[in-house]
């Protein structure tokens, strides 16, 4: 069955005003309806981690905060206070709570070995091992000590940083000072790029 605009019209305005004459109370209807699903959530701000604008982001999360309770999240939206969004976010980043709650999102460290067609799981211990090992093989394989006219350079260029957009600027400071005992001349941040 279709209806026209005006027949709905009448429709709704006819039940209004029957609503009102036989005195059914709405209030509380109207009270439920009115509060929003971010009522009795926590709070958390943070930062987007998409692109070097970094905007900022408020995470909604709804749990009792008990020891063994994980809060879940219910809702991510700008941060009206931020000076670089002020409230206002990309389609990646009004997306950003479908990536926090995707059954896809990879929660522990994976490893593709040479010659294989699949990914394994590994510890964290074990990713940072492997990735030391292999710093210092690349380290050790091309450190240059001395350029051409004989001056001590102790540089290394077949290694390169790139830091992210969230990092902090003593984070930042870390690694540059890392990277440069390691000799790393290609240092880059997402901020610049």
């Amino acid at each position: 069955m279709s209806s026209t605009r005006r027949e709905f019209l009448k429709i709704s305005t006819v039940g209004g005003i029957a609503t009102t004459v036989l005195g059914f109370d709405v209030t509380s209807a109207q009270a439920q309806a009115r509060e929003l699903k971010i009522a009795r959530t926590t709070e958390t701000r943070s930062t987007c981690p998409y692109c070097s604008v970094s905007c900022g982001v408020i995470i909604h999360t709804l749990g009792d905060k008990a020891k063994n309770v994980t809060a879940q999240v219910v809702h991510v939206e700008g941060d009206p206070d931020h000076p670089i969004n002020r409230g206002t976010l990309c389609p990646k980043g009004a997306a950003l709570y479908q990536d926090i709650l995707n059954e896809r999102r990879l929660l522990k460290p994976q490893v593709r070995r040479p010659g294989s067609d699949h990914w394994e799981d590994i510890s964290w211990d074990q990713a940072i091992e492997e990735i030391a090992q292999k710093t210092k093989k690349a380290r050790d394989d091309a450190f240059i000590e001395r350029d051409a006219n004989g001056f001590t350079v102790n540089r290394c260029e077949n290694i390169g940083f790139t830091g992210g957009c969230t990092d902090t600027n003593e984070f930042n400071y870390l690694v540059v000072k890392t990277m440069r005992s390691l000799g790393v001349v290609h240092l880059e941040n997402q901020a610049r790029v």
